[in-house]
């Protein structure tokens, strides 16, 4: 393999961090939607079911986002992310706040997973999905779905949303107005919270994750089944 290629899932928002970030870096590489009752692909990878898996030139298997995003710039060049662009404490500072929402996200992600194609396109699969939502929240998708507002409103209040929103309506990008790693996390966390019917974004954020796409030249829709 002379190329990266990154094996994903369509409703993993980790994993669409490092799609965007490969079409933002220009490099060549290869995409590999998955679906979730494909066995054989990661039989052949050696490894168990991951939310994605980067496979590089030199043979490595990376499956954490995170320290993907970190690293990328060092693995295939292209046009950095990370490195003279983002500093480690305000790097740091953006991991805790995601860590101190992560279980809210978790619950308003559930009920819009089933609109990406790696779940929502198969009965089996999302009936499957389903079952593992209940079994982990002890409430079914429908049950989390209506209870949105409240899931999100508390998200709003203990993510200091509005806040947020406002600087990246002044600044563009959030760290220090230049487009970074930093933004590919964002923009991917904030985007399924668009796909819940009847919450209302701010709009500063809504064009912030649109500036992010335009940037990268990719869409994080384009794993959805309808087009929201």
């Amino acid at each position: 393999m002379t190329r990266p290629r990154l094996f994903h899932y369509w409703s993993s928002m980790p994993a669409q961090r490092v799609r965007l970030a490969l079409a933002y870096k220009c490099v060549d590489h290869e995409l590999v939607a998955l679906s979730h009752d494909d066995d054989a692909t990661f039989f052949e990878l050696g490894i168990a079911h991951a939310d994605l898996v980067l496979c590089l030139a030199d043979g490595s298997l990376h499956k954490d986002s995170l320290a993907i995003l970190r690293q990328l710039d060092d693995w295939v060049g292209g046009k950095p992310i990370f490195d003279g662009l983002v500093e480690a404490a305000a790097w740091q500072a953006l991991l805790d706040w995601r860590q101190s929402v992560e279980h809210l996200l978790a619950r308003l992600y559930a009920p819009v997973a089933p609109a990406f194609a790696d779940i929502g396109a198969d009965p089996a699969i999302q009936a499957a999905y389903k079952a593992q939502i209940e079994h982990r929240f002890g409430m079914s998708v429908e049950a989390l779905s209506n209870d949105r507002y409240d899931g999100f409103n508390q998200f709003a209040a203990q993510s200091r949303l509005a806040e947020l929103a406002r600087h990246l309506g002044r600044q563009r990008f959030y760290a220090g107005g230049a487009f970074s790693a930093c933004d590919l996390l964002l923009a991917c966390d904030l985007f399924p919270l668009q796909l819940l019917d009847g919450v209302t974004m701010p709009l500063d954020l809504m064009y912030y994750i649109e500036r992010v796409e335009k940037t990268c030249g990719a869409s994080l829709r384009d794993g959805l089944i309808m087009q929201h």
